[in-house]
């Protein structure tokens, strides 16, 4: 146990990392869940992956511009084929989302293949490294966020299907290089699956807190135990998710 770890300018761009995760990943999270295309998130950022594995295998920096782009044009691309299979095969879209990801996944694994730090990286890529995270990473993400959040608020329903699949993409293209696949997947589902019973003026404060309540134990947690933060935080995250779905009391509607 080591209480003398923490360290807020380590702990702080962490945590405000996963406050912007969270700031759009919440309202597309319950978007998903009415739509019943919960594994989007981790097929677009399996893709988003695959595009600076990508860039990497062709030998340009995996954080510099060129593999940003990559990431950005193949999770649009994503995005693309996903909206022509909803408007084509609708009642598969979930399956085919599956299919999406396992294909990614896999040509993920054969572009690491013959590299000899291939799999460290495709496991920072996977797991996260959040508590590296930095002030200058997190501006142009902030940038980003008010962007998507402005774009998805304004114009609600009128977004359509390539507009949502789109502002997913940014979204996730952006959140999986600081947090993860597997944190980014857990920011989307768990605060929308613990607030379901909640009326609708309530819904998004109570998902809010879960996911800030996750993210704020996950990082503690991680630093007093040594142990890996981007999977602690996807448990603490769970766990209290569990934890408000099950003994909260909220008022119906």
């Amino acid at each position: 146990m080591h209480l003398d770890a923490f360290n807020l300018s380590i702990l702080l761009p962490a945590f405000l990392a996963g406050l912007l995760v969270l700031s759009t990943h919440v309202p597309l999270g319950m978007q998903v869940l009415s739509r019943g295309i919960v594994f989007i998130d981790l097929a677009i950022a399996q893709i988003a992956t695959l595009g600076v594995i990508a860039a990497d295998r062709m030998g340009f920096e995996p954080d510099g511009w060129v593999a940003q782009v990559a990431a950005v044009s193949a999770a649009l691309l994503g995005a693309a084929l996903l909206t022509w299979t909803e408007k084509r095969w609708p009642e598969i879209q979930e399956a085919l989302i599956g299919v999406l990801f396992a294909l990614a996944a896999s040509g993920g694994m054969i572009l690491v293949a013959n590299n000899p730090h291939g799999g460290e990286h495709l496991q920072d890529l996977l797991a996260g490294q959040i508590l590296w995270v930095g002030y200058t990473q997190l501006l142009p993400v902030a940038g980003l966020t008010a962007v998507i959040l402005c774009l998805w608020f304004w114009l609600g329903s009128r977004i359509g299907r390539f507009g949502f699949y789109g502002l997913f993409a940014f979204a996730v293209t952006a959140s999986v290089q600081l947090v993860g696949v597997y944190l980014v997947f857990a920011s989307l589902i768990v605060p929308a699956l613990a607030s379901r019973g909640y009326p609708a003026s309530r819904r998004l404060i109570a998902a809010y807190t879960v996911g800030a309540a996750g993210y704020a134990l996950g990082l503690g947690v991680s630093t007093i135990f040594d142990l890996p933060s981007g999977p602690v935080v996807v448990w603490a995250l769970a766990l209290i998710g569990m934890s408000v779905h099950r003994f909260a009391a909220p008022a119906r509607p």
